[in-house]
């Protein structure tokens, strides 16, 4: 099989030569540019022969889109900083209009993909990373507490910003799939768990607004929903029309991929924790948690991954060795 088959084989649950896996993290110095993000993603597609390539921009760039304003952190190690959000009171919130999603930081992520797209000529999946409307517009407001306030305080204004960067989003979603994308990868972030926000809630703020995202790439075929964090809203979104579900299994809180797997028809990606075992190696750590997770799915509707993107810290070594994992036994 070639990347593509085994990738499409995997999600729709027919059988596979080995199991998918890849992995993804942030170059905090590169992705400051189309070129140099694309260069980063491709070197690491390069190195480790992943079978999809899940890009991973930078994480600000849809809260720069609208007007917050971020620096990248001195260290080199972190992701960027806040320098001054767009949303500082209620009344900002009229303000948050549908943008063109061809221009500024997003015509720029556009132009990364097709850089991207060009080099790999069609051999590989691409899914482009998009923020759910939520998670967008705390970056707006500057924090997840800011926005739980305005929830609170002006409810339908909220729900108005939240339409607006959903329509933006939607468009921007086909219009990667033109620059080369085959799906997105749609992140909740920090509005994942259940810590932050109620089920009720959600569906309040976030379920409508992360619909008409997918809906408008309904007909992509490699859609993923992450959702971030411990103690995770998954269980309640099971049903959003996505080709595979993406989570942090290790974390407090969160269901198996099994139990996943047993609810739903549909593909799961993950298995390996990208904050313990991948950091701190030993590599026949990382094999030996790889190669447990394909166990407990018996490798079919799989696709291995770590549970969210690697810290820059992470040896190659364990990269490595989370490839060579699915390269025994199928």
């Amino acid at each position: 099989m070639d990347k593509r088959e085994r990738v499409k084989a995997a999600i729709l649950g027919k059988p596979v030569d080995r199991v998918p896996v890849s992995a993804w993290g942030h170059d905090f110095g590169r992705e400051w540019s189309a070129q140099g993000l694309a260069q980063a993603t491709l070197e690491a597609y390069r190195q480790y022969d992943w079978d999809f390539i899940k890009v991973n921009p930078r994480a600000t760039y849809y809260g720069e889109a609208w007007g917050s304003r971020f620096e990248p952190h001195p260290s080199g190690d972190e992701g960027p900083r806040l320098i001054a959000p767009a949303v500082t009171s209620p009344g900002d919130l009229a303000r948050i209009s549908p943008l063109p999603p061809d221009a500024g930081p997003l015509g720029e992520q556009l132009e990364a993909l097709q850089l991207i797209a060009q080099e790999v000529k069609g051999e590989v999946f691409i899914v482009q990373t998009v923020f759910n409307p939520l998670a967008v517009l705390s970056q707006l407001t500057g924090s997840l507490e800011a926005t739980k306030r305005l929830m609170l305080e002006v409810p339908e204004e909220v729900e108005g910003a939240l339409d607006a960067i959903a329509v933006t989003l939607a468009r921007y979603s086909q219009a990667c799939l033109k620059a080369g994308a085959d799906g997105i990868f749609l992140a909740t972030v920090g509005w994942g768990s259940r810590k932050v926000i109620s089920p009720a809630a959600y569906g309040r703020f976030g379920r409508p607004y992360d619909l008409m995202v997918l809906a408008a790439v309904a007909d992509a075929p490699f859609n993923i929903l992450h959702v971030c964090r411990d103690y995770n809203l998954l269980p309640w979104l099971l049903d959003y029309p996505v080709s595979c579900f993406h989570w942090a299994v290790h974390a407090a809180g969160n269901p198996s991929l099994q139990e996943v797997l047993a609810r739903v028809g549909r593909a799961v990606v993950g298995g390996v924790n990208q904050e313990g075992v991948l950091v701190q190696g030993p590599p026949q750590e990382v094999f030996r948690e790889a190669r447990q997770a394909i166990e407990a799915t018996g490798g079919r509707r799989f696709l291995l991954a770590p549970g969210c993107s690697v810290p820059p810290k992470v040896p190659k070594e364990c990269l490595l060795a989370l490839r060579q994992s699915v390269e025994v036994g199928g």
